[in-house]
């Protein structure tokens, strides 16, 4: 297998979009309050992948980033979010993300983690949102954005090509640690 299908079949033992919760999104069966919450806790995560991107030297995505927090705010605001939950599944992958940046080969593997899915996830949670969950176009801007967005990926397939071996089995196991992490964000907020 290549390295990008490696990371690949990692990332697939934990496709968001076949966790129950953004099933029920896309579905329009998951209940309003869980996706308010959601917003919330989630934004958490979303606020740190400029830090990602930072440590890669990408200041240009970075950027980008911190502006699509302002996005993520929309689409809180549009719930009418108020307080945080502070779920420990969500603790424990805002840490897992801020440790694994901190670092180029960790970077690199949650970075993946993360950017692989989002086109996906984010048409899929647009699509449920359109469909089952009225809210402005401002809210639902986050995900309009992100649902083809792909250049993320082609960035960091570059990172990846250049990673020593030894580098790599760093990635590998940042990438499974922050999918991981991830569907563990999902299950705190869905089983609750």
């Amino acid at each position: 297998m290549t390295r990008i299908e490696q990371l690949e079949a990692i990332v697939a033992q934990n496709d968001l979009n076949l966790h129950p919760f953004y099933q029920e999104w896309r579905a329009g069966t998951l209940p309003k309050y869980k996706l308010v919450d959601y917003s919330g806790e989630y934004g958490l995560f979303v606020a740190t992948i400029a830090e990602g991107w930072d440590t890669l030297g990408e200041s240009e995505y970075a950027e980008e980033e911190r502006h699509h927090e302002i996005l993520w705010d929309d689409f809180r605001g549009a719930l009418g979010f108020e307080t945080l939950s502070e779920r420990p599944q969500t603790s424990t992958m805002v840490s897992a993300a801020r440790s694994l940046f901190s670092t180029k080969p960790e970077a690199v593997g949650a970075l993946f983690a993360f950017e692989s899915q989002q086109p996906f996830t984010a048409q899929s949670k647009l699509d449920g949102l359109n469909e089952h969950y009225p809210i402005t176009d401002e809210g639902k801007k986050y995900f309009v954005v992100h649902a083809s967005d792909f250049a993320e990926v082609e960035t960091l397939k570059q990172h990846i090509a250049s990673l020593s071996d030894e580098d790599f089995a760093r990635t590998k196991t940042a990438c499974a640690i922050l999918s991981a992490a991830m569907w563990g964000g999902l299950d705190g907020i869905y089983y609750v």
